[in-house]
């Protein structure tokens, strides 16, 4: 329990190991290559040395759903709502529930029917335990009074993959690493899990406008540092942060792939953080969810 709910605290945070300006800037992303987080740190490192100066460089520290990567810049075992400074949430995206283009089911109303006539039985991807698309379908079940079969997978790639090719039934995967499939008509999109529609989907209702309430859902991008980060640089760091994201590159970029740019404060954050922990608190407890 402990475990995931420190992974659900950092909820795919992006931290960063900072030791400017004497030597580069480490940027830890507690997610494998070519995913969300990756992308978000890739996309901020040149603006970040552009308005900063010297180095950034992004080190993937893949394993345990974010968990190993925040260890990598504290050390274990750690508190990721004490040990951090946090600096920014960057982004967040809606997740999107998807089924592959082949399956009999075309709405959130016929998942949930096929839920009801056989609990338990309809198969849900995710990337791992305690994450984003993991706890989507586990607050989706508890709302809705349903059960299905979770499928755990070691990064989202090799669960996009199975849910392509039929071998899983569903998934709430995050709207950009899946868009992609549904514009190309592999992947059927049931439901945004914001509280509005996406601009990239905006044929898809919500889930909300799809008679299920409560699960409105954003997975996040954020950066923080090492706890004792000196306040002029936490300051400096911000602003450079909020510039990069703003920057009309950057923000277009990000937009496209459906992110949405937050770019708050680092006390934002904290109140944002501390209602995103005691909201998955619950749904871990009521699933009675586990690290393995």
């Amino acid at each position: 329990m402990k475990k995931i709910l420190s992974t659900v605290a950092l909820a795919l945070g992006c931290a960063a190991a900072f030791a400017y300006p004497d030597r580069p800037v480490t940027l830890v992303v507690p997610f494998p290559p070519g995913g969300s987080t990756d992308a978000i740190a890739r996309t901020l490192a040149p603006k970040l040395q552009d308005k900063l100066g010297g180095s950034f460089i992004v080190d993937n520290k893949a394993g345990a759903t974010g968990t190993i990567g925040a260890a990598q810049v504290k050390g274990v075992p750690y508190d990721a709502m004490k040990d951090f400074d946090l600096l920014t949430v960057a982004v967040q995206a809606p997740n999107v529930l998807v089924v592959p283009a082949a399956s009999p089911l075309k709405s959130v109303a016929e998942v949930l029917a096929h839920e009801k006539k056989e609990p338990g039985r309809m198969t849900f991807a995710s990337s791992g335990n305690g994450s984003s698309d993991h706890l989507t379908a586990e607050l989706f079940w508890q709302q809705t009074g349903t059960t299905g079969t979770h499928v755990p997978y070691k990064g989202g790639a090799p669960a996009i993959t199975d849910l392509l090719g039929g071998v899983v039934e569903a998934s709430f995967q995050n709207i950009n690493a899946v868009i992609q499939h549904i514009n190309a008509g592999k992947l059927r999109a049931l439901a945004v899990t914001g509280d509005k529609r996406s601009a990239l989907l905006p044929q898809v209702p919500t889930l909300a406008e799809s008679g299920v309430k409560g699960v409105d859902v954003y997975s996040w991008q954020a950066v923080a540092a090492p706890k004792g980060l000196p306040a002029d640089l936490k300051a400096k760091l911000h602003a450079a942060l909020v510039g990069a994201l703003n920057d009309p590159q950057v923000k277009a970029k990000l937009q496209e792939q459906g992110f949405e740019i937050v770019a708050n404060t680092p006390e934002q954050f904290a109140k944002f953080q501390a209602a995103e922990f005691a909201r998955w608190k619950q749904v871990i407890e009521t699933g009675k969810i586990t690290a393995d």
